[in-house]
């Protein structure tokens, strides 16, 4: 049996093929071409905001695994929010799994508060992704999982620097937060256990450690198996934003990873019994033992993979933005709307020009092509519409460049995007000027749609393409 594993470079991923290896052959996905060594793993490059990227790294795959989450940065620049570059990037990995005949995804996620009131937007994220996989054709498995505790993990990483760094720690309210922790060692064992089960098809588990402990219990534990005496002092007036930057200030994490995770732990992230993953004769591990072992791997200096930056190469820009999607509408009429609008926000300077499968964004006095898109008609559906940037006074013309329009969720969720872009002009320039410019001109775009919704916008609801 062939297995994927999207994410395969980081913590858990690597863990994992380690593991899978043994017993299948495996794919392992991540950004950048890698070789290995063992016969059974086969490293696959792919970036999971392509869609074509995705449909060729599924290539005869059986089950793929998804430990994909959008907290990193995936491009010099990235206008929009890492739950929509989530979603996105699930609906590619659907999408492909569902041309490949893949038999099963399996994906980790987080586990429910108590109080769904409470939900943070990261967990938040985590459940839509979950929504996008359970609307597939695909069957999918779903294991929620609160801290997981391993060497190169983020949320340990930051507990272990905070301990090594701080004699004395100033201890939010959150601190006293009760999670079910689990360690890397029981997630791994999880998703095996689950591969081509056919009674986990379709099914929600929730996965964790014997024991629910808050984090500042977690952080006495790990000065303790250090030996270390720390000073921790519990107060109530630290904000969310004032412990954001305090962590970050101490630990070196980016803001972008440490805010959402702060957030998310004003409510307790326990186990549910009825949801309770069993593995026959397997034990899951204790904290204190779970916290040893990531210890003893454990490298203050060598950060995790959330902590990085943005990736080599040349700049280039993300742009994704979520808009309202008038009732009836597609992603064709979407697009269509937008050729319509894009005059109207310079009357009588700006035109667009489409000639067959090209279209030319144009300034008219003096006359000048700023943007040539090409339409991409063997890459477009009703639910998707996609243009391939090939040039202009504003761009480069590049192999992936490209802006698409498509619907998520059934169209409960409408996401305008634009992709791999490099500028023409310098890259400080552009960033101050055009970049902003781009922001204000989808802002002004999703205003528009949201008038056509208020107005039973119509005209296009037969319209199978935008060309």
């Amino acid at each position: 049996m062939k297995v994927a594993v999207a994410g395969a470079s980081g913590f858990v991923g690597k863990a994992l093929i380690e593991e899978l290896q043994k017993s299948f052959e495996v794919v392992a996905l991540s950004r950048a071409t890698k070789q290995s060594q063992q016969k059974n793993i086969e490293w696959r490059a792919c970036d999971l905001f392509s869609l074509l990227d995705a449909e060729r790294a599924l290539q005869g795959v059986d089950v793929a695994i998804y430990l994909v989450h959008s907290m990193r940065p995936s491009a010099h620049l990235t206008q929009g929010t890492f739950d929509d570059f989530d979603l996105i990037v699930a609906d590619n990995f659907v999408r492909a799994a569902e041309k490949c005949k893949v038999r099963q995804i399996i994906y980790l996620s987080g586990l429910r508060p108590e109080n769904p009131k409470e939900i943070s937007r990261h967990l938040q994220s985590r459940w839509e992704v979950e929504e996008v996989f359970r609307k597939s054709s695909v069957p999918t498995t779903a294991l929620r999982a609160a801290v997981i505790l391993g060497a190169e993990g983020s949320s340990f990483h930051i507990m272990a620097r905070l301990v090594n760094r701080l004699p004395v720690m100033v201890c939010p309210a959150w601190t006293k937060t009760k999670t079910q922790p689990i360690a890397l060692r029981d997630v791994v064992a999880s998703l095996i256990f689950c591969i081509d089960r056919t009674d986990s098809f379709n099914k929600i588990y929730d996965i964790g450690g014997p024991e629910s402990v808050s984090y500042l219990e977690m952080m006495k534990l790990i000065a303790r198996i250090q030996g270390r005496h720390r000073g921790l002092l519990t107060v109530p007036f630290l904000t969310p934003q004032l412990s954001t930057l305090w962590v970050c200030l101490v630990t070196g994490a980016p803001r972008a990873l440490v805010r959402p995770l702060v957030v998310g732990l004003k409510s307790s992230l326990l186990v549910s019994p009825e949801r309770k993953l069993e593995i026959p004769g397997y034990h899951f591990m204790d904290v204190k033992t779970a916290l040893q072992n990531a210890l003893n791997s454990y490298d203050e200096h060598k950060s995790p993979l959330a902590f990085q930056g943005v990736p080599e190469g040349p700049h280039v820009v993300r742009s994704v933005q979520r808009l309202v999607l008038p009732q009836g509408q597609t992603a064709a009429s979407v697009a269509q709307a937008y050729l319509e609008f894009l005059p109207q926000m310079q009357p009588g300077f700006l035109k667009v020009e489409v000639s067959g499968h090209w279209i030319y964004f144009c300034w008219r006095f003096p006359f000048m092509r700023l943007l040539i898109l090409e339409y991409a008609p063997e890459r477009s559906w009703m639910d998707r519409q996609l243009f391939y940037v090939r040039g202009g006074l504003l761009a480069r013309r590049t192999a992936r460049g490209r802006l698409e329009f498509r619907t998520i969720l059934g169209g409960e969720a409408l996401i305008a995007a634009i992709h791999d872009f490099e500028p023409r002009m310098p890259w400080y320039l552009y960033r101050w000027t055009q970049a902003l410019i781009h922001l204000w001109v989808m802002k002004q775009f999703g205003r528009y749609l949201n008038r056509q919704r208020n107005l039973g916008y119509s005209k296009h609801n037969k319209m199978e393409r935008p060309l």
